[in-house]
């Protein structure tokens, strides 16, 4: 394979704080802690804590996560040199912060959050198996589409909204999964990890794209200056392994965890029957051989 797109290594962006990012997303934490403060008393039962140590944790884990992933160098790198790191970026947010942000939110606040009846019921509805599903392909065939990431690079604000996008679909994507509400509830766990078998799959296809092409396929990118000397085609093969193997690992990783919980809530459950039976022998005193 010919290696083309070579420019002169970029310069380490200095740092510098985003203010954009910091006043979107404290507003995010703040909105969070205030609900559990203003509103969670309220809506949880006498004696009951709005939220979980654990679930305190998660939400702040993926907040922090959507941060470093939207500031200074990951930002900078991401829209000035490598689309590697765009790629890792857009990992982060759909696959890292939104999960335990989704994890780390109490049923109650999601029912706050969505009491508009119509914004309930378009949730509901795409919290579904194959609503979920289309959503999950459509915006990671759009995110990639060489036309929308030259103009994403090249527009800040369309650049923002894109990011809006990407995370609120992916919080609605993990719905199916890790819903709190039982108004939206989980898939059964064996659909659930058919619903993230689809999902590791899809990726490869635009993966292929972007380790196997022979040209770069994103302009913008070309025009960059890299970082540590890669090459346009260097940088777009090193995004298409990330994609493929960091989003599959990921969501392997969930799988595999999906499925040992339901094993072993099925052992116990066999584990209780015997028991029950036992008991219910040991009432007729009768002996079980």
């Amino acid at each position: 394979m010919t290696v083309l797109g070579a420019l002169a290594p970029a310069r380490f962006p200095s740092y510098h704080v985003h203010l954009d990012v910091i006043l979107v997303i404290g507003s995010i934490a703040l909105g969070y802690f205030a609900l559990l403060q203003l509103v969670g008393p309220r809506s949880v039962a006498p004696g009951e804590r709005p939220a979980t140590r654990l679930q305190i944790v998660c939400f702040s884990l993926g907040v922090l996560a959507l941060f470093l992933a939207s500031s200074w160098p990951i930002h900078d790198i991401a829209e000035q040199s490598l689309y590697s790191v765009h790629m890792t970026q857009h990992l982060v947010y759909s696959l890292v912060a939104a999960p335990l942000m989704l994890l780390g939110t109490p049923g109650w606040m999601v029912r706050t959050i969505l009491s508009p009846r119509p914004l309930f019921v378009a949730v509901r509805f795409l919290s579904r198996f194959l609503p979920a599903l289309v959503i999950f392909n459509l915006v990671l065939v759009v995110s990639h589409w060489p036309a929308v990431v030259n103009k994403t690079v090249e527009s800040h604000p369309l650049h923002f909204v894109a990011h809006a996008v990407l995370i609120v679909s992916s919080l609605i994507v993990w719905m199916p999964v890790l819903s709190p509400l039982p108004e939206i509830p989980r898939l059964a766990p064996l659909n659930r990890m058919v619903f993230l078998f689809c999902q590791s799959i899809v990726p490869t296809v635009p993966a292929s794209f972007l380790t196997f092409g022979s040209s770069p396929l994103y302009k913008s990118y070309e025009k960059f200056p890299h970082l540590w000397g890669l090459s346009t085609l260097q940088d777009q093969l090193i995004a298409g392994l990330i994609m493929k193997i960091a989003a599959g690992l990921l969501l392997w990783t969930v799988i595999a965890v999906v499925w040992f919980r339901w094993s072993a809530r099925e052992e116990a459950e066999d584990r209780i029957d015997w028991r029950q039976l036992d008991r219910e022998l040991d009432r007729m005193r009768v002996t079980r051989p």
